[in-house]
């Protein structure tokens, strides 16, 4: 008798599968990496420095074929600092995203996995994180620390984490109550190769969707902090400091050119990435993937 074995499609392949078979989900996804693409090598090719120098004799021009954007009050390029400060923004997204996402998933993955006083001074610690009014523990040590990229970055790392750990717990708890982490307990298996072998692989699709996410969550923060002070600094091009030009009620209404094309982008690129999260968080439950 032939017995013909089929093997589950990996993890990676069930979310490429689940975005191709949603064309909006495949469609944000490819705006998205190109513009990421275009945006980093164009970045590079424009001398900072001599973007930052102000030109007194160019202020507020609105878009021309030589400034497609227009220029600000200090007679710098507009779209050239949308540019920059665009490659500013992605960069810190993507570090806060990476970082926060790293500190919940190992938090989580122990949590979840090992249970008992380990998940309890854990879920003790994410609970006083939860109960701290976090934004305005965001504030004030910006308003402490030195004002620079890092800070703004460590300081976002520091609340980013708690969301990501509690999704990696609830999905671990459910992985260790199966037979695979059973028997492979009963076979003598050390605890990390375990999580690292078979219970990552399994919650994959939740990792990623979490990690995602957390890419559009950190920029939607930046730009907000940003705007109230509070961000990036005041000589950092970023999409939070061009936006934050419209806070002159003069500028918003008669220089549309300085702060609403960031806010579109913003906007886009936050509706691309939930787009895809959507996607592959059909993709991580199989009661309602479409393929």
């Amino acid at each position: 008798m032939n017995m013909e074995i089929v093997n589950s499609p990996s993890p990676l392949r069930v979310m490429w599968r689940e975005i191709y078979s949603d064309k909006l989900a495949l469609i944000s996804l490819i705006f998205f990496v190109t513009v990421v693409i275009v945006v980093f090598t164009w970045s590079f090719l424009i001398d900072t420095t001599a973007l930052l120098r102000q030109n007194l004799l160019n202020t507020n021009q609105p878009p021309s074929s030589e400034h497609w954007l227009g220029t600000d009050t200090a007679g710098r390029d507009v779209f050239r600092l949308l540019i920059v400060g665009a490659r500013n923004s992605f960069i810190i997204a993507f570090i806060v995203a990476l970082s926060s996402s790293l500190v919940g998933i190992i938090m989580g993955l122990i949590a979840g996995y090992y249970g008992g006083r380990v998940d309890n001074v854990i879920m003790r610690l994410i609970d006083f994180f939860t109960m701290v009014p976090g934004l305005m523990l965001t504030i004030t040590l910006i308003s402490i620390l030195p004002s620079t990229v890092f800070n703004f970055g460590l300081i976002l790392t520091i609340f980013a984490w708690l969301g990501m750990a509690r999704q990696i717990r609830m999905v671990t708890l459910r992985q260790g109550a199966l037979d695979y982490v059973k028997a492979s307990k009963t076979l003598g298996t050390h605890n990390i190769v375990i999580i690292i072998r078979e219970v990552m692989p399994n919650i994959l699709s939740f990792m990623v969707v979490s990690l995602t996410l957390s890419i559009a969550g950190t920029m939607g923060i930046e730009t907000g902090l940003t705007f109230l002070g509070y961000g990036f600094p005041p000589d950092t091009p970023s999409l939070g400091t061009l936006i934050a030009t419209a806070a002159n009620p003069l500028t918003m209404q008669l220089r549309p050119w300085l702060w609403l094309p960031a806010a579109l982008f913003v906007l886009v690129m936050m509706l691309c990435i939930n787009y895809v999260g959507q996607a592959l968080n059909r993709a991580a439950d199989a009661r309602r993937r479409r393929v």
